[in-house]
């Protein structure tokens, strides 16, 4: 999404300050006209770097019992574990932005998952964002991953790992085309399809959420590969962008009351109409609760993170 706020910016910017804007007026407010666009490039600048949030200040978890409080798009969580930068299997994306702690139960997904991936010979795994030491808001980029139980997977698979400029300042890799309905055939890959499936096959896994054209793509290939299990299908969820990256999201673990679990997937593997409905601005759902996009009203956050909020404030 950070990407497509960048890009939209900058169009607004050409827009305001394109001489042939204003081509119509006298020679004599040019200056005046150049000195507006500065001063809007300016205001659009300063404007778009939203305030860090609290949670953003703080540099490592809370210190107690692992608990995820509160939902995916409003909540915290207590005693997350970082996750290991040395490993086999993964790599760390971004680690300047340390976004990469986690509930316990995600750290041993993270691991599962990889370890599953490795077994195969895919390639690499490329970690993007998970929760932050406290989890808790994002300034931009993220409406959940506050909870520490969502991670961000890029749809690439080095044969090989990444130096550590590459994984500081990584390249996206979009596998969907401009239309927003179909993949990239010369960049989608078997080993992209075997990275999803292995994923959304672990019973822990409550959602995926994909770009639709990746979705798409894979009820085809499911179809064309004979795959008599498709309830791994059901897992995985169309949402707008996530074209380059899935977003993995956990169910709550066992024994935490004050973390809230999203409404049940409908039934079947969610390759038929509804899936369909996507591709059609008419009828595209955007009940699926919880997700990346911005909400226009921000929740009061759960008590018990508002008391933590507190706590550290004083």
């Amino acid at each position: 999404m950070f990407f497509f706020i960048s890009k939209l910016r900058a169009k607004i910017i050409n827009l305001l300050c394109r001489g042939n804007f204003f081509s119509l007026m006298v020679r004599t407010l040019k200056h005046i006209v150049w000195i507006g666009c500065f001063l809007g490039f300016s205001a659009i600048t300063f404007t778009s770097q939203a305030k860090p949030t609290f949670w953003q200040s703080l540099t490592s978890p809370i210190d107690g019992l692992s608990e995820s409080i509160g939902g995916y798009s409003n909540g915290c969580i207590i005693g997350a574990k970082p996750l290991n930068n040395n490993s086999e299997h993964y790599q760390i994306l971004r680690m300047q932005n340390n976004r990469y702690y986690g509930h316990p139960e995600l750290i041993r997904y993270i691991e599962d998952f990889t370890n599953r991936v490795n077994m195969k010979s895919l390639g690499w795994v490329l970690i993007g964002d998970m929760s932050m030491p406290g989890g808790g808001r994002f300034d931009s980029g993220h409406a959940s991953h506050q909870s520490g139980l969502d991670v961000d997977i890029w749809l690439q698979l080095p044969k090989s790992p990444w130096h550590e400029e590459k994984l500081k300042h990584p390249t996206p890799l979009s596998l969907v085309n401009d239309d927003n309905r179909t993949i990239i055939k010369e960049k989608w890959q078997k080993s992209i399809y075997d990275l999803i499936k292995i994923a959304a096959s672990d019973e822990r896994v409550a959602r995926i959420f994909v770009n639709p054209a990746i979705k798409k793509q894979l009820c085809i290939d499911a179809t064309l590969f004979g795959e008599n299990d498709r309830t791994w299908l059901r897992n995985v969820r169309p949402w707008h962008y996530h074209q380059y990256h899935m977003h993995i999201r956990l169910n709550c673990p066992v024994g935490e009351p004050d973390c809230q679990n999203q409404a049940p997937i409908p039934a079947g593997d969610g390759c038929g109409n509804e899936l369909e409905s996507w591709f059609n601005p008419k009828e595209k759902s955007t009940n699926e609760n919880q997700t990346d996009d911005k909400q226009n009203k921000t929740p009061a956050i759960p008590e018990r993170c508002e008391l933590i909020r507190q706590h550290f404030s004083e």
